[in-house]
């Protein structure tokens, strides 16, 4: 295999989700930017995400709303100035959004004269209507806004089909002075060849981690490839314990990951036990739309105690026609599994969604690492806190990426570096035995989903971190003595973060927001506004 491939760009942006595109778009004029994305460049978790962006744009709404609601589901742990400054930057970076073509949903007020304004939806947590959507498809249609404003610049290059597989730096190349970060090794998935990409700054946009867990929202992709990265580079990784459940996913034998939007619940949506009965009462007044730590966990709850393999979500009630106008996608994806919402009702099941922890960064997604930034569900920037408010991802990744053009700007260039190495395969062979590397994807997300989920206890987290250990050393052992590969580069991730969430639940004696230990079920006073930071010894 052919290494000797070392390219030189001002910008190197790992991922094609909101974030990154975002911040490609806005540095390449003031350079040439590369994004590397694994598969498609339109593949991403903001494809998938169903219910839209919440902002203030009404007159019944405020920013001191918003930032209650996002504080009151943080559960004591957001970053109060962080909350405000990106929900009061919010409504500039949605214009900006808008003027690249992106169309949101509106609704007609004044049918004489034909008055129209944004069609806003509510979700659970929210006080007021703020959801900008595009009916249920908006994150796809942000992302193809956003990739057609990229195709219209020279500067940009997409790399489709290629991996980052490690951070490059100064400290881990023996160079003198302040460590930063001089570009990354990448794989390119169909030469199997390493590239060496070297940048002055390198933006990551890696998005989550769901594929840590056996069962999850998220599309394949999601196997927390940054922060695995940023913490083998010695970068900071904060609140890992916080993982989102879904409270419903479509349950379906042939439904991969097929997530039923938050938003039918907040328009009417009723979750009912297999015998019909409507069960949310008996958890939180604010019943389906109650925050989703909540109801994730009260679905979990039901279903313990029924036995049952999953709930229902009931919105027959409402009129056919609305039901199809609002969710297209939802009401035309469920008939294709011949299910018709209208006259029957979802069976949902609780599945990972989003990663509320990430690499430490500030509002502008600077890490410790000079030189490099952190966007977007990747990053942890003191928004989410201990649960993420529903919709307030995106306008994070808007704003976030915003300021990280902003202060990529005024970073220094590194002049006069000595010469970065191409990458190093050593005594590699190509792989013999494929099946080492499936059943420990398999074990691993078994492991998690079983010992470290929506419920846990210190005797099943330490199961798991001793089960997690033997597999990590395995997978060691193996990638210093094979090339290479996709499979190969996504197991080792998904193993370096699920042990990162587990010392993260270790770490955390308390039940705060997304992280429930039967062991610690109250809150304790002395880990509000206390983070969970990680950090791998370099020495």
């Amino acid at each position: 295999m052919e290494t000797q491939h070392i390219r030189r760009v001002d910008y190197l942006v790992i991922g094609s989700g909101i974030a990154g595109l975002t911040f490609a778009l806005k540095m390449a004029a003031h350079g040439t930017v590369c994004i590397v994305t694994k598969k498609h460049r339109a593949e991403s978790n903001t494809n998938y995400a169903q219910g839209g962006i919440a902002a203030v744009t009404s007159k019944e709404d405020s920013f001191e709303m918003h930032v209650r609601d996002t504080l009151e589901a943080g559960a004591g742990l957001c970053d109060e100035a962080v909350v405000r400054t990106v929900i009061e930057e919010g409504p500039a970076r949605i214009t900006e959004l808008i003027e690249l073509g992106m169309r949101f949903s509106e609704r007609e007020t004044d049918s004489s004269v034909g008055v129209r304004e944004l069609d806003l939806g509510k979700e659970g947590g929210h006080s007021k209507r703020r959801i900008l959507h595009a009916k249920d498809v908006t994150g796809r249609e942000i992302e193809q806004a956003l990739l057609a404003a990229i195709a219209k610049h020279a500067n940009i290059e997409i790399c489709e089909d290629h991996l980052g597989i490690d951070l490059i730096t100064s400290a881990k190349l023996g160079m003198k002075g302040r460590n930063r970060c001089l570009g990354a090794y990448v794989l390119d998935k169909a030469r199997g060849e390493v590239l060496t990409i070297c940048a002055s700054v390198v933006l990551l946009a890696t998005g989550g981690c769901g594929k840590v867990y056996l069962y999850t929202t998220n599309p394949d992709i999601a196997t927390g490839d940054g922060v695995a990265m940023a913490y083998r580079a010695g970068v900071a990784v904060a609140n890992m314990e916080f993982i989102q459940f879904h409270p419903t996913c479509l349950y379906h034998p042939k439904a991969k990951s097929f997530l039923i939007s938050e938003a039918v619940r907040g328009e009417g949506g009723v979750l009912r036990s297999i015998a019909g009965v409507e069960f949310m009462e008996q958890y939180h007044p604010l019943k389906a739309l109650a925050p989703r730590d909540i109801v994730a966990r009260a679905i979990d709850s039901e279903m313990k105690r029924t036995g049952a393999d999953h709930v229902q979500l009931d919105i027959t009630h409402k009129p056919a026609r609305f039901t199809m106008e609002r969710f297209p996608n939802i009401y035309a994806t469920c008939l294709q599994f011949g299910l018709d919402i209208t006259k029957e009702p979802i069976p949902v099941v609780p599945a990972a969604h989003y990663q509320c922890g990430g690499v430490l960064t500030n509002v502008a997604g600077e890490t410790e690492l000079a030189g490099l930034y952190a966007v977007g569900e990747v990053a942890c920037t003191g928004l989410h806190g201990a649960n993420r408010l529903a919709s307030n991802s995106l306008l994070e990744a808007l704003v976030c990426a915003h300021r990280a053009a902003a202060s990529a700007l005024s970073y220094p260039v590194p002049e006069n570096l000595e010469p970065i190495p191409a990458w190093q395969r050593g005594n590699a062979s190509d792989p013999d035995e494929l099946v080492v590397v499936s059943h420990n994807w398999d074990e691993i997300r078994r492991v998690m989903w079983d010992y470290v989920g929506i419920v846990r206890t210190n005797k099943r987290l330490k199961r798991a971190q001793s089960r997690i250990a033997n597999l990590m050393a395995e997978i060691q052992d193996y990638y210093w003595d094979f090339n290479v590969t996709n499979d190969l580069l996504e197991l080792r991730n998904i193993a370096t973060v699920a042990d990162l969430i587990i010392k993260s639940a270790l770490e955390r004696p308390e039940s705060r927001g997304l992280h429930y230990n039967l062991d610690f079920p109250e809150k304790n006073p002395e880990w509000a506004q206390r983070d969970t930071i990680l950090r791998r010894s370099q020495t």
